[in-house]
């Protein structure tokens, strides 16, 4: 199996080569421009499926995993901070309040012609964290890139105070959807993933109950 990852994120790199698969990153050539109108969860799937897109059309042969992270707060859609002030107005937002992770997955190749797409939700209650540790968190740099500008597999996880749904969904690359979704394109994967979920091997997973 010929595996391209569309990705430019180390988190998604971590994440996929925890199944034991051989894979490539490529750089996915594809914008990421919000659609006016369009729902979190319709977003984020075109995001995921046009950035496997993007690489399949070169690579007609390969299987292309293309994935995007959007956060959905009052059904309103928070991408990546643009600054430090973006970051501290999507945290002060966040604060002491459940909001929705979706993560998109998408699975593409030109020949034979193959094209997949799930999306993994889960439920993440923040903390009633205040100002201090709002500026605290941001005097780390580690909200800028990432959706909604926390990190749950950092210090962000101090800001959390439960998740309902799959951890590796809220990180950035549900691992039992991926296996899901190269199954349907006929290849296996030799890792145990549900032992995978039982061993939790990756940072701040184990402090977080749910799978």
């Amino acid at each position: 199996m010929q595996l391209i990852l569309a990705s430019t994120s180390p988190r998604r790199r971590e994440l996929l080569a925890l199944l034991g698969i051989p894979f490539e990153i490529v750089v996915p050539d594809f914008e990421e421009v919000p659609q006016p109108g369009w729902s979190p969860m319709r977003q984020v799937e075109h995001f995921a499926r046009e950035k496997a897109r993007s690489i399949a059309i070169a690579r007609p042969a390969a299987l292309v995993l293309g994935s995007d992270t959007v956060i959905e707060l009052a059904g309103r859609m928070l991408g990546k901070p643009a600054d430090l002030a973006d970051a501290r107005a999507m945290l002060r937002r966040l604060a002491g309040r459940s909001h929705y992770v979706h993560t998109a997955v998408a699975l593409c190749r030109q020949i034979p012609h193959h094209e997949a797409v799930a999306i993994e939700t889960a439920t993440v209650q923040m903390k009633a964290y205040d100002e201090a540790a709002i500026e605290g968190y941001l005097a780390t740099q580690e909200p800028m890139g990432k959706a909604g500008a926390y990190s749950i597999q950092g210090m962000g996880g101090e800001l959390i105070q439960t998740i309902s749904g799959d951890f590796l969904g809220i990180v950035g690359l549900p691992l039992r959807t991926v296996a899901i979704l190269l199954a349907g394109a006929g290849e296996t994967v030799s890792v145990d993933v549900d032992a995978l979920y039982q061993d939790k091997p990756y940072s701040n997973w184990a402090r977080f109950t749910h799978d």
